[in-house]
């Protein structure tokens, strides 16, 4: 997914839910008008609030401690824009810890780049993961990427309420929530991806729901700041 800044395209921003325990926040009520149009309007309103609410948990790392680890883990951004500004909340935030940081993104890597997945399908079901996980900075980014990998507004629109024209558009919004809900794609749902895409494509999707949605938990949890 993407990050803000230089390493935009490797994770994808999320917005941590500000919400109280047991209470879900999530980009609902959203309309697509325009390129920009309501859908982006409506979603910054929807940052503005949870801003007021926001519990910073884990804060980005003071551009004085980043050192040679944490050049390591960040090693596909050029070395002159190896700084918490450039990198963005969300990269700083997590190269508090190099190792894993670094761990993760090779794998983030994998699903934005290297994924039999097409980049139209990855948007579609990252796109459904942030709406379900509440994760409106994630959403907003991946809104963008999935307009410049083809997904119409009306489509984009669809996916808030988990409905779509196409039959594998359908299976993969079924797929996403039904891992969301219970960790695993039901028969039905698996034989309309089959249908359409091999092995390999399917098991890339069920690693994106994953990736994505482990994402958005680590950034609502660590409370990272959208950027400015």
């Amino acid at each position: 997914m993407s990050i803000a800044g230089s390493g935009a395209r490797w994770l994808g921003n999320c917005r941590p839910s500000g919400r109280r325990a047991g209470q879900r926040v999530r980009p609902g009520g959203l309309t697509a008008d325009g390129k920009d149009g309501n859908l982006l309007v409506n979603y910054e309103n929807l940052i503005l609030v949870n801003e007021r609410m926001l519990s910073v948990r884990v804060r980005p790392l003071p551009a004085d401690q980043w050192d040679d680890a944490v050049d390591h883990a960040l090693w596909f951004i050029p070395p002159d824009r190896r700084n918490p500004e450039s990198v963005g909340n969300l990269l700083a935030t997590l190269v508090r810890h190099p190792k894993l940081t670094r761990a993760f993104l090779r794998f983030n890597n994998h699903l934005l780049y290297s994924s039999t997945l097409p980049a139209r399908l990855r948007e579609l079901a990252v796109l459904r993961v942030a709406h379900r996980r509440g994760c409106a900075y994630e959403w907003r980014h991946h809104v963008r990427m999935g307009r410049e990998a083809g997904l119409t507004d009306d489509v984009i629109a669809g996916i808030e309420r988990g409905e779509a024209t196409d039959d594998l558009d359908r299976a993969v919004l079924s797929a996403v929530d039904e891992l969301e809900d219970k960790s695993t794609v039901s028969d039905e749902t698996w034989a309309a991806l089959c249908r359409h895409l091999d092995e390999r494509q399917r098991m890339d999707l069920v690693f994106t729901v994953g990736c994505y949605g482990a994402l958005a938990m680590a950034i609502n949890t660590f409370g990272v700041e959208p950027d400015s």
